[in-house]
């Protein structure tokens, strides 16, 4: 019997698979242009090149301004002290040069004066670096523990390290002084007789190197700080399994793991040493770059403040600034040389 219904139109899915099974193409859409795949290729190689290039050269523009920098201010001043030192050039006309070879440097080393800056700086180094790094380590173990108002603490610990060198010096000026200083008042209260701070040798240096120690203490006890902070509980939990008390766990478990960093302060507490020269300066009042009435604390960059600025010789301050350089240099290399010793014997253990 014919159906009553009329005769469904066959859907585009059907004419499609008839037409596939009759061999006849059915288009899937509107053709591709081969110019424009040529185009969006060409333009993907030039992003996927343009790429490359940033990853490979970026770093570089990163770090190009500080050696620009560096060539302008640092390595530029460094070879013309070192050219300059070479010639007697007086500071009133730079451009006036007289070759005479090593002659500021023979002059240099027959300079007593020379000689008693050198020595100055070392004391006033040992003075200042020794106490400076001992209290460093022990306000650090302190702040190590959980401290209630342990923040405050640190900061205050870096106060002293932000404070300005002529503020810093014009208060132990006050402090040191002879007659009126604080540090006088309460030693005549003990019974002592009054220190002329300022004109005795050791006594000057011992007060340049309290300005040096104030200021910088709490600095490296920061650094011991992280360093601290940074060493695995474990072993202090093995440690203290063990049996050994919190000293002995300080002496065999923290010492040991700070030594990179104890000798990255010593170092670096060394170098300040050789370069000082604001407190010391301003120690002196009005008396300008002698360090004193005899030069009992005239450090090597007051040396070379008074030859350059005071009697106008660029010359022969120029060979003290490279005295002064190749004594830094000297100074790492043994640090090089302690780094790579200390690192050998840790491969050993």
């Amino acid at each position: 019997m014919a159906s009553e219904f009329p005769a469904a139109a066959p859907s585009s899915v059907e004419e499609g698979a008839a037409a596939h099974a009759s061999g006849v193409a059915v288009a899937s859409g509107p053709p591709q242009d081969p110019g424009r795949k040529a185009a969006d290729r060409r333009r993907r190689e030039r992003r996927s090149r343009w790429y490359r290039r940033d990853v490979k050269w970026s770093p570089y523009a990163f770090i190009a301004p500080f050696f620009l920098f560096f060539a302008a201010f640092g390595l530029f001043p460094l070879l013309y002290t070192g050219w300059a030192s070479l010639h007697r050039v007086e500071l009133t006309a730079p451009n006036d040069m007289e070759w005479i070879g090593l002659r500021n440097y023979t002059r240099l080393l027959d300079d007593d004066f020379f000689w008693n800056a050198l020595q100055n700086t070392f004391t006033i180094g040992i003075l200042s670096t020794v106490p400076q790094l001992l209290m460093a380590l022990g306000i650090a173990h302190l702040l190590n523990y959980r401290l209630r108002g342990s923040m405050f603490f640190r900061v205050a610990a870096l106060t002293p390290y932000a404070t300005s060198v002529a503020a810093a010096t014009l208060v132990f000026v006050m402090l040191f002084g002879r007659d009126y200083g604080m540090i006088n008042w309460v030693l005549s209260l003990l019974g002592f007789e009054h220190i002329d701070w300022q004109n005795g040798s050791f006594t000057s240096q011992l007060a340049v190197s309290s300005i040096v120690v104030w200021r910088w203490t709490g600095y490296n006890a920061l650094i011991y700080l992280a360093a601290m902070q940074s060493i695995p509980s474990d072993l202090y939990e093995s440690a203290a399994l063990d049996g050994a008390s919190r000293w002995q766990q300080f002496l065999h478990v923290t010492l040991p793991s700070l030594r990179p960093t104890i000798l990255f302060t010593v170092v670096v507490s060394t170098i300040g040493a050789i370069q000082l020269f604001g407190e010391p300066l301003l120690f002196n009042g009005g008396g300008g770059a002698t360090g004193g009435s005899d030069h009992q604390f005239q450090t090597l960059g007051l040396y070379l403040y008074e030859q350059g600025w005071t009697n106008l010789h660029l010359g022969r301050a120029s060979a003290i600034a490279w005295a002064m350089f190749l004594l830094l240099i000297v100074i790492g290399l043994v640090s090089l040389a302690v780094t790579r010793w200390l690192r050998r014997g840790e491969g050993k253990a």
